[in-house]
């Protein structure tokens, strides 16, 4: 849930990488059509199964409830900024204190302001999240945790800037190491794994964000975490889908390719 810095920050529609147009396949001269036809028509059989399943998560998660109340999820956020000496703005979006900000940003805010969002931007300094849904907070500063703790944490959140640029540079390389038997090559038997991949640092730093809220959370006395839990996983989902959706789109894309 790292709005600002992820390929998108509604995590509504999660499904980044996902090809809704149909792939084109043209006529080839050998008996590989059928094959080439079949495996197009499992991809986007499989890109149309991502989808939904990241909108069945999505929609899990706005429907989740609070694990406790938003006092003492402020408290425990505030303890967070404190215990790790976070030089970052926290606040509760709504459709009223929205308006307090530039308007620059205005746009960024407002599916948090109707619940639909929440973010860490760390070039901001600014954690925000749904004032109806308030816990989400914990996982944002998680993120903020994660900001500071060296290059390796910073390499993970960083390399979801990269990640929409995959399925292009997969092309590049698959020409420049094209086979001359025109068998298929490393990177055309291994695309989707390759993509898969290229997701899993933002799949990793998202999870370790959350893990992170839920240590602050446990904290408190007498508290049922498995509302909190349970929103959390569906939030980890969504991501993983994604870095699966980034998998098709790079094997979709040298498929395209090849029938060019």
């Amino acid at each position: 849930m790292n709005g600002l810095s992820s390929v998108s920050a509604n995590y509504q529609n999660r499904n980044y990488y996902l090809n809704s147009n149909p792939v084109r396949v043209q006529r080839e001269p050998e008996d590989n059509t059928a094959k080439t036809v079949a495996t197009a028509g499992i991809l986007q059989a499989f890109a149309m199964f991502l989808h939904k399943a990241s909108e069945y998560c999505g929609n899990k998660l706005m429907q989740g409830k609070e694990f406790t109340s938003s006092e003492n999820i402020k408290r425990t956020a505030q303890q967070m900024v404190k215990d790790n000496n976070l030089k970052v703005t926290v606040d509760y979006i709504d459709h009223k204190n929205i308006n307090n900000y530039p308007s620059q940003i205005r746009e960024m805010l407002g599916p948090v302001a109707r619940g639909e969002n929440a973010f860490y931007a760390d070039s901001l300094k600014l954690a925000v999240a749904p004032k109806s849904k308030p816990s989400l907070i914990l996982h944002e500063l998680g993120h903020a945790i994660n900001a500071g703790k060296g290059k390796f944490m910073r390499f993970l959140q960083k390399s979801r800037g990269y990640v929409s640029a995959v399925p292009a540079a997969l092309l590049f390389a698959n020409g420049l190491f094209k086979n001359n038997d025109d068998k298929p090559n490393f990177i055309e038997r291994n695309a989707g794994k390759i993509g898969f991949l290229a997701f899993l640092p933002t799949i990793i730093e998202e999870g370790m964000a959350s893990v992170r809220g839920l240590k602050y959370a446990k904290k408190l006395k007498g508290v049922n975490l498995a509302p909190l839990k349970r929103n959390y996983f569906f939030a980890w989902m969504t991501y993983v889908i994604a870095g699966l959706g980034l998998g098709v789109a790079a094997k979709q894309a040298l498929l395209e390719s090849k029938n060019k």
